[in-house]
C-alpha cells in the first residue's frame, strides 16, 4: 500500500485561474479589413489612371506623327515643284528639312542628290553666253500688259510679265504690283486645282499668294481640300479602310475635287466597295453590307461588289418564314332545335 502511494504522482494544487471560464477569442479588428479594401481600391484606381495616361500619351503621339507626316508630304510635293521650275536652292532646303525630321522619307534622299548635282553645275560666264534679247519696253508698258493678261485670265503669262517688271524696277507701284501678284497667284492656284487637277501645283501657287496677303476663305478651304485629297490618296489601294475614312471627309466637303483622273466622290465609292469586299472575305457580312450601301448612295456598284453585296445581304438579313393560317376545325356539336 505504501509502495502504491509512493508511485502515485503528486496531485497538483488547483490554481485560481483554472476555475475561471474560458475567455472568448477576440475577433480581428474590422478596421484592418476596411483598410485593406481601401488600399486595394486605391491601387486599382492608380493602375487605371496609369493605363489611361499611357493610352492618352500614345494617342497624342500618333496624332503628332500624322501631322508631321502630312507636313513632310506637303514639303516633298513643293520640293518637286521647285525642282521642276529650276528653284533648286528652295528644293534643297525643303528636302533637307524632310530628311532632318524623317531620314527614311521615301524618295527624299534621291531627290536631294539630284538637286545637289544641279546646284554644282557651273553656270556659263556671261561674256561667253549669248545675251538674251532685252525687253525695250518701259515698266509702264509691262504694267499695262500684266493688267491685260490678268483681265484675260492668262495667269502664267501675267505672272511672267510681273516678274519681268519687278526685275527691271522693284520699286515701281509696289503696292499695286503686290496686289496683282496676289490676284494672279491666287487664281492660278485655284485654276490648277479645279480645272487641271494639279493639286500639288495649286497648293504651291496658293502658298506663294499667301506671302502677299492672307488667303480668302474659299481659296484657303480649297487648299485644305487638296491637302486632304493627297493624304487620302496615300492610303488608296494600300489600306481601304483608312482610304474610305479619309475620302469620306474629302467627298463631304469637296466631292468634285479631282487629281486629273478621278473625283473625290469616285475614289470614295471605290474605297467603300473594296473595303466591303475585304470585310466580305473576312465573313463580316453585316459590316460589308454597310459599306456597299454607302457606295450605292454614290453610284452603281461594280460587278464584284454587286455580287458580294447580294450574298452578304442574304446572310445578314435572311428571309423570315411567313406563317400559314391553320383553318379552324368544323364544329362537331349537333345543333339542338329550340322549342
Amino acid at each position: 500500500m505504501s509502495e502504491e502511494s509512493e508511485t502515485t504522482q503528486e496531485i497538483q494544487p488547483i490554481k485560481e485561474d483554472d476555475t475561471q471560464p474560458l475567455k472568448p477569442v477576440k475577433p480581428a479588428p474590422r478596421w484592418r479589413s476596411v483598410l485593406y479594401t481601401v488600399l486595394g481600391v486605391i491601387i486599382l484606381l492608380a493602375l487605371g489612371l496609369l493605363g489611361g495616361y499611357k493610352s492618352g500619351i500614345g494617342d497624342r503621339t500618333n496624332a503628332a506623327s500624322q501631322v508631321i507626316s502630312k507636313q513632310l508630304t506637303e514639303q516633298y510635293q513643293l520640293a518637286l515643284v521647285d525642282e521642276q521650275f529650276g528653284r533648286y536652292e528652295a528644293a534643297k532646303q525643303r528636302l533637307e528639312f524632310i530628311i532632318q525630321n524623317d531620314p527614311g522619307f521615301p524618295g527624299a534622299q534621291n531627290e536631294l542628290a539630284k538637286v545637289l548635282v544641279f546646284l554644282t553645275v557651273p553656270t556659263a560666264t556671261p561674256t561667253l553666253a549669248p545675251t538674251p534679247t532685252a525687253d525695250i519696253r518701259g515698266v509702264q508698258a509691262l504694267f499695262s500688259t500684266a493688267q491685260q493678261l490678268i483681265t484675260a485670265g492668262d495667269w502664267p503669262n501675267a505672272l511672267a510679265a510681273l516678274d519681268q517688271l519687278r526685275k527691271q524696277d522693284p520699286t515701281f507701284n509696289t503696292s499695286q504690283v503686290d496686289g496683282m501678284y496676289y490676284f494672279a497667284l491666287r487664281n492660278y492656284g485655284v485654276n490648277l486645282i479645279l480645272q487641271q487637277g494639279n493639286l500639288e501645283g495649286g497648293i504651291y501657287e496658293l502658298t506663294l499668294a499667301e506671302r502677299f496677303a492672307p488667303l480668302d476663305r474659299d481659296a484657303d478651304g480649297l487648299r485644305e481640300g487638296a491637302r486632304a485629297y493627297i493624304q487620302a490618296s496615300s492610303f488608296y489601294g494600300v489600306d481601304w479602310k483608312q482610304s474610305a475614312a479619309f475620302f469620306a471627309d474629302v467627298a463631304a466637303g469637296w466631292p468634285s475635287l479631282w487629281d486629273g483622273t478621278m473625283t473625290a466622290a469616285q475614289r470614295y465609292q471605290v474605297a467603300l466597295m473594296r473595303y466591303g469586299d475585304q470585310l466580305f472575305g473576312q465573313k463580316s457580312y453585316c459590316d460589308a453590307v454597310v459599306q456597299y450601301q454607302a457606295a450605292q448612295n454614290i453610284g452603281n456598284l461594280d460587278q464584284q461588289a454587286s455580287k458580294n453585296f447580294n450574298q452578304a445581304y442574304q446572310t445578314c438579313y435572311p428571309p423570315t418564314e411567313v406563317p400559314t393560317d391553320t383553318p379552324a376545325a368544323p364544329p362537331t356539336d349537333t345543333p339542338v332545335p329550340t322549342p
